[in-house]
């Protein structure tokens, strides 16, 4: 990572498709009441919030986004299964208390790597494909992602050799969906694998704002743990209400979701307004 962390840092965390529509809906809401996020100084993105992060990055305007994203039958590839079973397995040894979290990673890294998955790599591959840009914006950005050798965990910028859609398909590579994705020899995975925010990252910062879709199913202490990161910095986090909670349902991964979602973000704005600015235009 060779960005500075100062100023104001938007966080977007993984979420799948729930996530990217949620945030994206969060975000138009918090405009429209005045309070526009898009502004930050930088940008972290983790597995969905890296989709989102590009087009924010951009400049891209996220409602129109989300109109043409993914929702083109014609245009993208067919769909897939989920074997939700496999990834919430996985997911219960990345948050098991009793496993050191980096061998949890390469535990489950394993199970990525063994997954019989090559039928969704066109639809990861249409991830990258479906930016708004092929190269990284000026705007500084931050990708998440972990390498599945070791559990390493990375953070890609516009200076680390990395291309922007080989870090975002590598970002959103849930594990036991997506197929690990090779880059410069090695293989990685989604960075929500370490963490659903990837919060510390913005150590430094002034003002850091989260966007967390996955804050009811992730553990609380890991984004405690992160936020003590943050020391002095005003930080607010914004998870999903009970409202979007009930559209998102079991599946984050449904395609089903890009609206509803995005409608469910945009209702609960109106509510987080307040607390948002409070910390964003002090």
């Amino acid at each position: 990572m060779t960005v500075d962390v100062s100023g104001r840092v938007l966080v977007l965390g993984g979420g799948g498709v729930a996530g990217v529509a949620w945030e994206a809906g969060v975000l138009a809401g918090l405009r429209d009441a005045g309070v526009d996020l898009t502004t930050a100084d930088l940008i972290i993105g983790t597995s969905a919030g890296s989709i989102v992060g590009s087009f924010v990055a951009h400049g891209v305007d996220v409602a129109e986004a989300i109109d043409r994203l993914f929702v083109d039958g014609d245009a993208a590839p067919p769909s897939y299964s989920v074997d939700m079973d496999a990834v919430l397995n996985a997911f219960a040894i990345l948050f098991d208390p009793n496993i050191d979290p980096r061998e949890a990673r390469v535990q489950v890294a394993e199970l990525a790597l063994a997954a019989q998955v090559d039928g969704a790599r066109e639809r990861l591959a249409d991830i990258g494909r479906r930016l708004p840009r092929q190269e990284w914006p000026a705007r500084p950005l931050l990708v998440t992602g972990v390498d599945t050798a070791d559990g390493a965990f990375v953070a890609w910028d516009r200076d680390s050799g990395v291309p922007l859609p080989e870090a975002v398909m590598a970002s959103c590579c849930v594990p036991c969906v997506f197929p690990p994705v090779d880059i410069n020899g090695r293989r990685y995975m989604d960075g929500g694998t370490r963490s659903a925010t990837n919060a510390d990252l913005a150590s430094g910062a002034s003002t850091v704002v989260i966007l967390e879709p996955m804050a009811h199913l992730s553990p609380r202490t890991i984004l405690e743990a992160e936020l003590r990161e943050l020391g002095t910095a005003r930080v607010v986090a914004v998870g999903p209400d009970q409202a979007a909670i009930d559209v998102f349902g079991v599946n984050l991964l449904d395609q089903a979701l890009w609206k509803p979602a995005f409608q469910a973000g945009w209702a609960q704005s109106a509510a987080a307004a307040e607390g948002v600015r409070a910390v964003w235009d002090s």
